[in-house]
């Protein structure tokens, strides 16, 4: 049985330290294939709580196959729902809106067996047809709607119908109504635990024609999106109601197939400042809020708010864009990476918990590699390497996001204050470069452009390697300049072999060549946590994010 989180088990935070060590609590999923939870559902009374949750930033879009960013994420989850879920203790891949799957022998086709009961929020079936709508929507992607970011869609998948020689998806053939089965051109063991990605929600078919969603049309904070982006339809337990400026609402779904819970009202709330989001909590505004800052721990112990933590599943790192003048040579890169003390970078910004990072996988993953190449803390041989290169004092863009708190980055201005003093000091000439993340951070760092290095980092979503290596190294980026086929050619390999020792081999070989060619700097892996007020009884934690809000519950259901 899963396990649960109620407020018996959940320690107030009575002292900082002891709040730190906190381990986040999960609540399961309702996945039964059986009709038993609808018809509970639609005999129990209608959700009426209104659950509200202060977030860092504002969603990016609405179309989860064509976002990245979490908040935007956090929101879709609550909507849309994809084939596979995750198991909420191990995060392992579970069924959610397929029952079950087998694989061929060959490793290539999954028959997925659907679950029969589900309707989109307009009112269309849910059944084989609509996923293959959804898969070939994926594969059709015009590259207008494909914006600047590596899309999960092409990071799982590689390439799309215009690029078919590196495309591994090749059919989805509908069998019955309710069984689809899904061949690759070649096996890729993270199939099942990618579909957990909400990039891989399904949506209505209808609406994605009636909203013409491969066409950005819309502008929504200054970001293009398409009018599906701003109203979107799948089979979540929420449904959507509207988005207006750093305000997101949405209402339970009367037909919903699984359990409703509590929640019959959720509302996303944009507040950028974390010590805003405190005094939100402690004044009743919200009842809960992500990405607790380390200023904010002491506070919410005093005033005994409730604080859950997520395992580590985010890397911080420092992105280096060898497309730069001096950036392409590897000893310049190395005395970059010997000029950062890293444990110096943690103390009094990142939470208790947190760990230094050598290479870019996390521990959870249990691929950890003892082969990397570790450039410790060496500022004397940080200037050799200067002087060796012959290098002029060339001054150096160093972007950093403004006005946001990431996972992997709570603190990005005081992040960017210490590793720029730390470079400094061995004689690199920093140029501060502060974007604000809604400004188009996240464009400005991905793409070509006048950047030395950069701030950022990757959260996982799904239960494999892939989700970290395939985004960042699996083929040319932008981002660091940095094309390596060998490299890809490891990565596509490593993909393919079944969990186990050779797959571990694999993976340990690929963490060494990154570590050997640095493309950039990993600094840490985060822990992350929220702040619930008193009234919150279960909150469904995970460290994929996976965090749907049918699953809460409140002390006083019927209050507001």
């Amino acid at each position: 049985m899963a396990r649960s989180c109620d407020r018996r088990s959940v320690l107030r935070a009575g002292l900082a330290g002891a709040a730190l060590a906190l381990t986040g609590c999960t609540a399961a999923r309702t996945s039964e294939p059986s009709g038993s939870a609808s018809a509970a559902a639609s005999t129990a009374a209608a959700p009426s709580a209104v659950f509200t949750l202060a977030t860092a930033a504002r969603p990016a879009g609405l179309d989860p196959a064509l976002v990245m960013d979490t908040e935007s994420h956090r929101v879709t989850r609550q909507v849309l729902e994809g084939l596979v879920g995750t198991d909420p203790l191990t995060s392992a891949p579970a069924p959610l809106l397929a029952a079950s799957w087998k694989e061929s022998e060959d490793g290539r086709t999954y028959t997925f067996t659907l679950r029969s009961d589900v309707r989109f929020h307009d009112g269309e079936p849910f059944n084989a047809d609509a996923v293959r709508a959804n898969f070939e929507r994926w594969y059709n992607l015009p590259v207008s709607a494909r914006g600047t970011e590596n899309l999960m869609y092409g990071a799982v998948f590689r390439g799309y119908a215009d690029s078919p020689d590196l495309a591994l998806y090749e059919s989805c053939e509908v069998l019955d109504e309710f069984t689809v089965a899904v061949t690759l051109r070649n096996r890729l063991t993270g199939f099942i635990p990618a579909l957990a990605s909400p990039a891989f929600a399904m949506s209505s078919p209808k609406a994605l024609r009636e909203a013409a969603a491969n066409e950005l049309t819309e502008r929504m904070n200054d970001i293009p999106v398409s009018r599906y982006g701003l109203h979107p339809v799948g089979t979540g337990p929420f449904r959507f109601d509207s988005w207006e400026g750093d305000e997101v609402r949405l209402s339970s779904f009367p037909e919903y197939w699984g359990t409703r819970g509590q929640i019959g009202t959720v509302v996303f709330k944009t507040i950028t400042s974390p010590s805003s989001r405190l005094r939100a909590l402690q004044d009743g505004e919200v009842d809960g809020y992500d990405l607790v800052t380390v200023d904010d721990v002491d506070e919410l112990a005093r005033g005994g708010q409730q604080i859950l933590q997520r395992d580590p599943y985010s890397v911080l790192y420092l992105g280096l864009n060898q497309n730069f003048p001096g950036l392409d040579e590897p000893k310049m890169r190395q005395a970059i990476a010997h000029a950062i003390d890293k444990p110096a970078l943690l103390e009094g910004l990142f939470l208790n918990g947190t760990k230094t990072a050598n290479q870019f996988l996390p521990e959870k993953l249990g691929l950890t590699s003892s082969s990397v190449t570790n450039y410790g803390y060496d500022p004397e041989k940080a200037k050799a390497l200067l002087e060796e290169i012959g290098y002029d004092g060339a001054e150096l863009p160093f972007h950093y996001p403004r006005r946001v708190t990431r996972a992997y980055l709570p603190s990005p201005e005081r992040v960017y204050a210490v590793l720029s003093r730390q470079l400094t000091a061995v004689g690199l000439n920093i140029r501060p470069v502060p974007v604000y993340w809604s400004e188009g951070y996240l464009d400005q760092v991905q793409s070509d452009g006048d950047r030395a290095m950069h701030l950022l980092g990757i959260s996982g979503t799904y239960e494999d390697p892939d989700t970290f290596l395939g985004p960042l190294f699996g083929s040319y980026s932008q981002e660091f300049g940095y094309e390596d086929p060998q490299l890809a050619t490891k990565i596509e390999r490593a993909r393919t072999l079944p969990a186990g020792q050779e797959q571990a081999d694999a993976y340990a070989e690929i963490a060494k060549r990154i570590s050997d060619r640095i493309p950039a700097v990993p600094l840490a892996f985060p822990v992350s946590i929220l702040a619930m007020s008193p009234r919150v009884v279960r909150y469904p934690t995970s460290p994929v994010l996976n965090e749907v809000f049918n699953l809460i519950e409140l002390t006083d259901p019927q209050g507001t």
